[in-house]
């Protein structure tokens, strides 16, 4: 077994993959029922690589001061180990994939602080039901398949590195160690190919225009590329063009001298110079006027604004970051758009990935939202019941990320209304959840057996379980590895639910352990 995890050291694999294929052999090796890799973002731990844990796992981060158990953990230099007795609560409460939805019974449980360049970069978490599990020798065995782990770590963050040097020409200083609070969740291929074109143009001057239906998180891309820019310690200001009212939009955009007109008791600036130095983002630039934009259009041919009223203009040191959800070119044939404003703001031309694109990462987008809810409403534990997993799987998503991220707030408000005591492990169910057929993809009796009386609804979620299932195994040419990655779920957790859909035969079945 450790001869495989040196050998992945010397593998030139995605470093996502070589984390979690590491990860699931230690818990392999070590007797587990779950283990997982976090990582520290300044007061949260995000999951990189999990084994034995939910699907939506991968989506969650933990507050560190909520969790006391991962904070003694980071807080000590040497291996921490949870007797079977410690009354601290576990924050995989509820998420072990064998006992989904159910409290933790009493287990053995053990953590460790791993180090990269004399830095903490995270913890290892390893839980195993049995109390006892984990001796005294497997212990020193443990920290030194640790020193293994910092080193995939390492090469992991090197190779991305070079990635980004052969990638980008030139670099601000500090760009590869800068911290990224623009969190934008997800690994499909759709989103990380979007993220590296917006990570190689946020280096450049250029204008960009994202695009893309409402609800798939623009407001997010602009916020990263400011990060990513030379511009990322001046400010990034934000307009929602379409909660501008045209008689205020030149004052608000573009500023005004004392009398302008009435109501205008002092001199004001606009955005444009609030911006100054740094980004000025326009959000649903669609909705301006014609006449604002004009002005808009004279602002970027010439660089410099004039305040309402004023006689003098102003030089201007801004980036323009633009988004909308309407298609220009057609409000440009209708006229209600200037094609020359159009070519100006679409130099760079970006399109958000639609969340039914992004189909792996619906479940950690979800795990996400519930990890939030639940440390803002105060619960023990909240997690999706199989049946409730499927539902957002064959959804199509007409509103996207902020739709999905409504649902699971609006879900868990209604569970916590029926049953008030916060003290318990909640779990979603498909009724929970409550939705509805799309209008862009109804829901047929064939697609889901729905209101066929022979057929009761766990039919119908693993009739559907079994369809993605082989569906993914097609387009991956019977890869199993790449299926689970293209799922969103853990390798060994498909084996596990394709022999539980008897999709694999015995002599599979067995072969996997």
């Amino acid at each position: 077994m450790l001869d495989l995890l040196i050998a992945d050291l010397a593998t030139e694999i995605p470093g996502p993959l070589r984390l979690q294929r590491m990860v699931h052999l230690l818990a392999r090796h070590f007797g587990c029922d779950a283990a997982g890799l976090l990582k520290l973002d300044d007061t949260v731990l995000r999951i990189v690589a999990a084994s034995g844990l939910g699907n939506d796992t991968l989506g969650r981060h933990f507050v560190i001061a909520d969790h006391p158990r991962l904070a003694r953990i980071l807080s000590s230099a040497n291996l921490t180990r949870f007797e079977p007795n410690c009354g601290l609560p576990d924050p995989y409460d509820g998420l072990l994939d064998d006992k989904l939805g159910q409290p933790l019974p009493v287990h053995d449980c053990v953590g460790i602080t791993l180090q990269v360049q004399g830095t903490p970069w995270g913890i290892l978490t390893l839980d195993a039901l049995r109390p006892g599990t984990f001796s005294a020798s497997m212990l020193v065995e443990l920290k030194h398949w640790c020193l293994i782990l910092e080193s995939a770590i390492r090469i992991s963050e090197m190779e991305e590195e070079n990635r980004s040097l052969r990638l980008l020409s030139t670099l601000p200083p500090d760009y590869l160690s800068r911290s990224n609070s623009a969190s934008i969740i997800g690994n499909s291929k759709s989103l990380l190919e979007v993220i590296q074109l917006l990570d190689t143009v946020a280096t450049s001057e250029l204008p960009v225009l994202l695009l893309g239906e409402t609800g798939v998180g623009k407001e997010l891309f602009a916020q990263r590329l400011h990060q990513r820019s030379p511009r990322h310690s001046k400010p990034l200001i934000y307009v929602n063009c379409a909660a501008l009212p045209e008689s205020l939009a030149e004052s608000e955009l573009f500023g005004h001298v004392k009398g302008a007109f009435s109501g205008a008791h002092e001199h004001r600036a606009g955005r444009f110079e609030a911006a100054q130095g740094g980004t000025l983002f326009l959000d649903e630039i669609g909705e301006l006027s014609l006449t604002i934009q004009a002005k808009l259009l004279r602002t970027l041919q010439n660089g410099e604004i004039q305040r309402l009223g004023a006689d003098h203009p102003i030089r201007l040191n801004v980036r323009l970051v633009a988004a909308t959800n309407r298609d220009l070119t057609q409000q440009i044939a209708q006229g209600g758009f200037r094609a020359d404003l159009f070519h100006r703001l679409s130099v760079f031309p970006l399109t958000i990935p639609a969340l039914r694109e992004r189909h792996q990462d619906i479940l950690l987008l979800a795990g996400h939202f519930l990890e939030t809810n639940r440390s803002r409403l105060g619960l023990r534990g909240i997690r999706l019941a199989h049946d409730a997993e499927a539902a957002l799987l064959a959804y199509h998503w007409p509103g996207n990320v902020r739709e999905l991220e409504h649902l699971i707030s609006r879900a868990t408000i209604r569970l916590l209304v029926d049953t008030p005591d916060r003290n318990q492990i909640f779990t979603l169910s498909a009724d929970n959840l409550n939705l509805l057929p799309s209008p862009q993809q109804p829901v047929t009796r064939t697609s889901l057996a729905v209101g066929v009386p022979s057929q009761s609804l766990r039919q119908s979620v693993e009739q559907l379980q079994s369809q993605l299932i082989r569906h993914a195994l097609e387009q991956t040419e019977g890869n199993w590895s790449q299926a689970a990655r293209q799922l969103g779920i853990d390798p060994s957790n498909l084996h596990k639910l394709a022999s539980k859909l008897g999709l694999k035969t015995r002599s599979e079945s067995l072969s996997d352990d």
